[in-house]
């Protein structure tokens, strides 16, 4: 579990026995909901982690909202973009190993994550992570309800494919902008998982996987 989920679990856990004591159990009931639900919020499973060449993973848990081939810096990419409900896992993980080139933070607004104009006017957290002869940038968006995002590494960081890095709170977006030359492995309406789902395959080698939100490898 992320230790926001112990801060916000207990904080309401108390908070519960100190308003059922003074009143009644009943009404204590509302502080023991949300406890639980920020106990279960926070969870962070264990992923195994796909070990195919050329394999970039899901950065978050959600539904799959965007395959498309996009303009950016100049260049075209391939963007999945990725929806994370208030329901799912909202622990971020690293979709390739490699070093982390360039961490930009991007003031902005709230739209629904759902929007496809929330990739671009949306606060985010750009990353760009360079390895295994390749860059791909993802991105860590804000949604209607997420009012903080959390990134624990920095530039010059060393990361594994599907380590932990961070997480957006209470229903986001991530998007992750890939060489035009990677094969997509999943389509919109996929159900990915952070870390374990391979969501691409770069280098012409999405054979080795096959369509769908693959999940290979060992655990990490």
């Amino acid at each position: 579990m992320v230790s926001d989920g112990y801060y916000y679990g207990l904080g309401f856990g108390a908070a519960a026995l100190i308003v059922g004591w003074l009143t009644s159990p009943l009404w204590a009931v509302p502080e023991v909901l949300l406890a639980c639900f920020f106990l279960w919020f926070f969870r962070d499973p264990d992923r195994d982690i796909p070990a195919v060449a050329g394999a970039i993973v899901s950065p978050g848990d959600g539904k799959v909202t965007d395959v498309a081939r996009v303009r950016a810096s100049g260049a075209d990419k391939l963007r999945i973009s990725i929806f994370l409900s208030v329901f799912d896992v909202h622990v971020n993980r690293s979709p390739i190993g490699g070093v982390i080139r360039d961490i930009r933070y991007q003031r902005g607004k709230f739209i629904n994550a759902m929007s496809t104009d929330s990739a671009a006017e949306n606060e985010q957290n750009i990353v760009t992570v360079e390895g295994e002869g390749i860059t791909v940038i993802f991105k860590q968006i804000a949604g209607l309800l997420a009012r903080r995002i959390v990134f624990t590494k920095g530039v010059g960081d060393s990361v594994g494919r599907g380590e932990r890095v961070g997480l957006i709170k209470f229903g986001s977006r991530v998007d992750v902008l890939l060489d035009i030359s990677a094969v997509p492995q999943v389509k919109v309406g996929d159900r990915v998982r952070g870390g374990a789902s391979v969501i691409a395959i770069e280098s012409g080698l999405g054979a080795l996987v096959g369509a769908g939100a693959v999940e290979v490898g060992a655990r990490r």
